[in-house]
C-alpha cells in the first residue's frame, strides 16, 4: 500500500474531534470562512502540482462546507485561467452560510453552476466535494450515481479532505466510495484514512492545517497516533561489556506436525533481531531440520506439558502459537506455557493457533501478554465476523485489549496496537508484495526479541509492527515473491537505525 510520508502529522483524528477543533478555531478569531478560503487554496496548491497541465476543473459539490471548499476550488481556477465548472448535486437551495457565500463567489468568477444529471460531461481534474466527514450511514442517491460517475470516468481525481463515502473513523466503504488519486485533508488528520479499506481509495495523502494556531491545536484530544520515527522507542546503545544473558532468552512454543516452518521463522526472527538467546520447543521430528538450518537456536523436542515448563524456566519471553496446531500436543503447550507464565511472570506472545484456541475457551491468556491476530483470529475472538472487524479495525483493536488486558496486535492495511487503558497506535507504512505466508510469524518472534530486550509490551509492539513494515517497504522494489525470511535482514538493518 502506498505508504504516507513521514512529514504528516502524529495525531490522528475522528471525524467530531475534527468537527470540534474547526469549532475552537472560530471562536479563537478565524472566521469560517476564513478557513474554507485557504482550504480551497490548499486544495489548488496540491492539484497544480500534480496535474499541472490539466487546464479544466470539473467540481461535483454537494450541500455543506465540504462542497463550499469545492465551489471556491473552481473559482480559483476560473480567474488562473483555466476551465471551472461546478455539478451541483446537492440542491443548491440547501447551501446554507458559508457554503453558500463559497457559490456565489464562484458565480461572481464566471464558473459555470449546472444541476446534477446522469448524463453531465465530467473534464479535467474531478474535485470530490459531496459528502466529506460528516457521512455516518450507507451514500445515497443522487450521490451513489455521482460516485458511480466519478469512479467509471477514468480522470483524476482530488478529494477534499476525504473521498466522499469513506468514514472517516474507520476506513469503512459506506455502500460506495470515490476512489481517488489524491486526498488532500484538513484541519486535522483522520483516523480512517490510513486503516481499513482506506489505501485502496485515498491515493496520495496531502495534509494541510490551515495554519492552525499549533497550541490551539494540541488542546484537542486526538483518537490515535500514527507510529512514526518520532515517536517510536528505541533500544539503548550496548555496553562494551554486555554479554548474551544480559539480552534476554526467547523461548518459541510450536511447529505441530506439518507446521515446523512458522516456527522456525519465529526462532530466526527472534535470533536475528538482537535476542541474546534463543530456544525452541517442537516436534521431535522436527528437530533435525531445525538444528541444520538454525545451528544458533537451541531446539528441543518436547512431547508433553511438564517437557516444557523444565525448558521455559529459563527464559524471559516465550513466543506462543506460531504452528502450534490446535489438537491434543498444542492444547497441553499452551496450558502449560499459561502456567509458566504465572510461574515465573516472563511476558509472552500469543500468535496464531494460541489465538485460536484462547477463542474456543481452550486456554487463558497470561497477564502482561501481547496477542497478534488478524482480521479472521480477531473475529473469532470477538465473536464476530470478519467483516465486522474491517468494518470497524479501531473499535476491535480497543475492544479485544480491553477484554484480554493484553497489547493487541491487529494486523492488516493500517495494522493498530492498542493497549487495554485504550492508547491506540497506528502503522500506515507496508507493502502489498508482504501478502505471503509465514510473515505474522516473523513479527511474532519480532516482538518477542524487543521485550528480551527490555522494551515494555507496548514499546515492543509499536517498534516492531514498524519495523516489520518498514522491512516489507525496503524490499518492495525487489518485485514479487517475499518470503517472509527475507525480513530478517532488512530488519535488522532497520533495528541498527533505530537504536540509540
Amino acid at each position: 500500500m502506498p505508504h504516507s510520508p513521514d512529514n504528516l502529522p502524529l495525531e490522528l483524528y475522528s471525524a467530531a474531534q475534527v468537527r470540534e477543533l474547526d469549532g475552537r478555531l472560530i471562536a479563537a478569531g478565524t472566521p469560517g470562512f476564513e478557513l474554507m478560503s485557504r482550504a480551497a487554496h490548499a486544495i489548488w496548491r496540491a492539484l497544480r502540482r500534480r496535474w499541472p497541465d490539466a487546464g479544466a476543473v470539473t467540481v461535483l459539490a454537494g450541500r455543506g462546507n465540504n462542497a463550499g471548499d469545492g465551489y471556491l476550488v473552481a473559482a480559483l481556477a476560473q480567474r488562473a485561467g483555466w476551465r471551472g465548472r461546478v455539478v451541483a448535486v446537492g440542491d443548491l437551495a440547501q447551501l446554507q452560510d458559508d457554503a453558500a457565500s463559497a457559490r456565489d463567489e464562484a458565480l461572481a468568477a464566471g464558473v459555470q453552476v449546472e444541476a446534477w444529471s446522469e448524463c453531465a460531461g465530467l473534464q479535467g481534474v474531478l474535485v470530490d466535494a459531496l459528502l466529506g466527514t460528516g457521512l455516518s450511514g450507507a451514500v445515497r442517491e443522487p450521490y451513489v450515481q455521482a460516485i458511480r460517475l466519478i469512479n467509471a470516468s477514468g480522470l483524476p481525481v482530488v478529494a477534499v479532505d476525504i473521498p466522499s463515502g469513506l468514514c472517516a473513523d474507520t476506513g469503512q466503504v459506506l455502500g460506495v466510495a470515490v476512489r481517488a488519486q489524491l486526498t488532500v485533508t484538513l484541519i486535522g488528520l483522520k483516523l480512517g484514512l490510513l486503516t481499513g479499506a482506506a489505501p485502496d481509495w485515498v491515493g496520495e495523502l496531502q495534509f494541510d492545517a490551515l495554519q492552525a494556531d499549533p497550541a490551539l491545536v494540541a488542546e484537542q484530544a486526538c483518537a490515535a497516533e500514527r507510529l512514526a520515527q518520532a515517536n517510536l522507542p528505541r533500544l539503548a546503545a550496548r555496553q562494551r561489556t554486555v554479554h548474551k544473558g544480559q539480552l534476554g532468552h526467547v523461548l518459541v512454543v510450536g511447529g505441530d506436525r506439518g507446521y515446523a516452518g512458522a516456527a522456525l521463522l519465529a526462532a530466526q526472527s527472534a535470533l536475528r533481531s538482537g535476542a541474546g538467546m534463543v530456544s525452541l520447543a517442537t516436534r521431535g521430528e522436527h528437530l533435525a531440520a531445525a538444528q541444520a538450518r538454525l545451528p544458533e537456536v537451541m531446539s528441543s523436542a518436547v512431547a508433553s506439558a511438564n517437557q516444557l515448563l523444565a525448558l521455559g524456566a529459563a527464559a524471559s519471553v516465550w513466543v506462543v502459537g506460531p504452528g502450534l496446531g490446535q489438537g491434543a500436543w498444542g492444547r497441553s503447550l499452551l496450558s502449560a506455557a499459561a502456567v509458566g507464565a504465572a510461574a515465573t511472570g516472563a511476558p509472552q506472545v500469543w500468535d496464531a493457533d494460541a489465538l485460536n484456541l484462547l477463542a474456543a475457551d481452550l486456554a487463558e491468556l497470561p497477564s502482561g501478554a501481547v496477542i497478534t491476530p488478524h482480521p479472521g483470529e480477531a473475529a473469532r475472538l470477538l465473536g464476530l465476523d470478519t467483516a465486522a472487524v474491517q468494518a470497524d479495525r479501531p473499535g476491535a483493536a480497543r475492544a479485544l485489549a480491553k477484554r484480554y488486558q493484553a497489547v493487541c496486535v491487529l494486523k492488516g492495511a493500517g495494522t493498530l496496537v492498542a493497549a487495554p487503558e485504550g492508547r491506540l497506535l497506528l502503522c500506515d507504512h507496508g507493502d502489498p508484495v508482504m501478502a505471503g505466508a509465514g510473515l505474522g510469524d516473523v513479527l511474532a518472534g519480532l516482538i518477542g526479541a524487543l521485550l528480551a530486550q527490555g522494551l515494555e509490551p507496548l514499546q515492543a509492539a509499536a517498534l516492531a509492527v514498524w519495523l516489520h513494515a518498514c522491512a516489507g517497504e525496503r524490499l518492495a522494489g525487489q518485485g514479487r515473491g517475499l518470503a517472509a525470511s527475507d525480513l530478517c535482514v532488512a530488519i535488522r538493518q532497520l533495528l541498527q537505525e533505530q537504536s540509540v
